[in-house]
């Protein structure tokens, strides 16, 4: 979720600081994280020129050797999870999604070639119960909603049998915890993403999961109690 910014001084620094963060939020690894962020809900009066900026920055992704330090996307694990992925590319275009970018796969030259390469695509345009909105396709790819109310956002983030975590980006801090407190997921990440204290507790809500772990809360994550009882 992207708020608009409370202070025109810092619009700059906060602007590039947002777009940082969901750039990995969506694209890192390939989109081949289960943190990663496949629904992005924007404030309306900011809306087109975030959607301006991410489509400059998935067209500009420079794809590669994973090894290579200047490369920032690699390939999808296998050809059959690139086959997985594009068949959700084209159910987008069936229910109508207007592709901002991508869709298709690149082409990388000589034995690169080979490997499960795929665009970095971005839709918008689908209602919320469209197939690539309420499913995980698990690749590099995100839809992006307009919203206009807080109750609204919080509304659209919840429709949904998932519930792992989410990022909420705005500098105004009260909001973030507002409206952290209202999404039902097992983390909130505020002005951040994949930030997190291995000894905070780690775990998902609805379909994504019951129980945590990390720190002291992985003693009861890995082990199994047993009752014993004995009549004297």
């Amino acid at each position: 979720m992207c708020g608009r910014r409370t202070s025109a001084a810092r619009r700059s620094t906060a602007s590039e600081s947002c777009m940082r963060g969901m750039t990995r939020a969506i694209f890192a690894n390939c989109g081949q994280v289960c943190l990663n962020t496949e629904r992005v809900y924007v404030e309306r009066p900011i809306y087109n020129r975030f959607l301006e900026a991410m489509k400059a920055v998935a067209e500009g992704m420079r794809r590669g050797d994973p090894f290579d330090k200047n490369t920032n996307m690699g390939p999808l694990v296998s050809q059959v999870h690139r086959k997985k992925v594009l068949s959700y590319y084209e159910i987008a275009k069936s229910e109508g999604a207007k592709i901002v970018t991508g869709g298709g796969i690149p082409k990388m030259g000589g034995a690169m070639d080979q490997g499960a390469w795929i665009e970095p695509t971005i839709w918008t345009g689908l209602p919320e119960t469209a197939r690539v909105v309420r499913e995980e396709v698990f690749g590099p790819c995100c839809h992006v909603q307009p919203f206009d109310t807080e109750e609204q956002a919080v509304l659209m983030a919840n429709d949904s049998p998932y519930g792992l975590c989410n990022t909420i980006w705005t500098q105004d801090i009260s909001r973030a915890n507002r409206v952290a407190k209202a999404v039902e997921s097992g983390i909130s990440w505020i002005n951040c993403w994949f930030l997190r204290d291995l000894r905070t507790p780690f775990g998902g809500s609805k379909q994504s999961g019951i129980g945590r772990e990390g720190g002291h809360y992985s003693m009861e994550f890995y082990t199994e109690m047993t009752n014993v009882c004995v009549k004297l």
